[in-house]
């Protein structure tokens, strides 16, 4: 199932007209009209006011996957706006050869190592 089909199925489901649902989220009604007509699917900007308006996560509009299907301390994805900072550090990441993602691998490893060694460590009064 596409984007658009979960979009006009959740319309559906929630007996809400496509003039509401242009209200609750500020897509125009022709714009809306064009994804059923056209079999379009809305650009990103949208998503995130589209899940609101229709009350379900943004795994479930993109990929079909309901909150159910995933086991959220183990996913296989992971959502992170744009401009966080965990963001700009995975675009960081992309762009360094192979053996070089390795060494940050280590020195990441280490810090979490470090980190817990310091947490078991007995607090001075």
């Amino acid at each position: 199932m596409s984007i658009r089909e979960r979009i006009f199925e959740r319309l559906k489901q929630l007996s809400m007209s496509q003039k509401e649902f242009s209200e609750r989220t500020g897509i125009q009604q022709s714009t809306i009209s064009e994804w059923k007509k056209k079999k379009t699917n809305p650009s990103s900007e949208k998503i995130m006011p589209i899940c609101e308006a229709l009350g379900v996560t943004p795994e479930w509009l993109l990929l079909g996957i309901s909150p159910s299907d995933v086991d959220q301390s183990e996913s296989d994805y992971i959502l992170v706006k744009k401009d966080a900072q965990i963001a700009h550090l995975l675009a960081y990441y992309r762009t360094l050869k192979p053996d070089q993602r390795e060494r940050v691998m280590g020195y990441t490893e280490a810090f979490v190592a470090q980190n817990e060694n310091e947490d078991r460590k007995p607090k001075k009064p």
